[in-house]
């Protein structure tokens, strides 16, 4: 029979599962919106973010009960406070992609500036990168954290060309401030929503090795 510690342990990482999936799906949604339809937001999109609060909430009260009744050690106390963090990372990436969604309503004349800016490679390897650490979290595997530090690393690098490109074209065309201002901030909000992928790559890895890293330092820690 389990105890109430695994049973705890168990609620808490099928509530990580839930709200990892939902931020997917949110960061999934805000690139399609901003890549294909011109004007979205729809009920389903804020049901999600609203889901996403709740979940959020929900890790840190397991988390605190679990603290207070069972006194984790060792793998599950790394575990706890791993969660208590990830929880904070999903929630943020699901208020990022909120932000995308009403960002590109103001970018007119949208398809133009993503074909001349690469903004659409740069959107599926945020998709990418958040099914990796969806999977990373599932899974535990330890290739997959080097895969996504090294695809923040090249989301990062991408997005400095592009919003150099857009920074460019708005001081030669009065037209696009509006538009490529919005788009910059998007742009930003996607390498953000890498970053916090990242952060959650790094706290597996603090589960699985009990050592805390910063990416440019992983390659050194193996």
């Amino acid at each position: 029979m389990a105890s109430n510690l695994e049973i705890e342990l168990g609620k808490l990482r099928s509530t990580i599962i839930k709200i990892n999936n939902l931020a997917e799906s949110q960061v999934f949604e805000a690139m399609g919106v901003l890549l294909f339809e011109p004007i979205s937001e729809r009920k389903d999109v804020k049901k999600a973010e609203s889901k996403i609060d709740k979940l959020d909430l929900k890790i840190e009260d397991i988390c605190q009960s679990v603290f207070a009744l069972q006194q984790p050690v060792a793998s599950d106390l790394r575990f706890i406070m791993s969660a208590m963090h990830m929880g904070n990372e999903v929630e943020r990436i699901g208020d990022l992609s909120m932000s995308i969604i009403k960002l590109a309503k103001n970018i007119n004349k949208k398809h133009e500036l993503i074909e001349k800016f690469n903004i659409t490679e740069i959107a599926r390897e945020v998709e990418s990168i958040s099914i990796k650490t969806n999977v990373c979290f599932q899974t535990m595997d330890e290739k997959l954290i080097q895969e996504i530090l090294a695809m923040n690393f090249d989301v990062k690098e991408k997005t400095a060309v592009s919003i150099d490109g857009i920074i460019t074209e708005m001081k030669s065309s009065s037209k696009t401030v509006v538009s490529g201002t919005n788009l910059i901030m998007s742009l930003k909000h996607m390498e953000r929503i890498s970053d916090h992928c990242s952060n959650i790559a790094e706290s597996v890895y603090f589960m699985i090795n009990a050592k805390t890293i910063k990416h440019e330092k992983y390659n050194e820690k193996k």
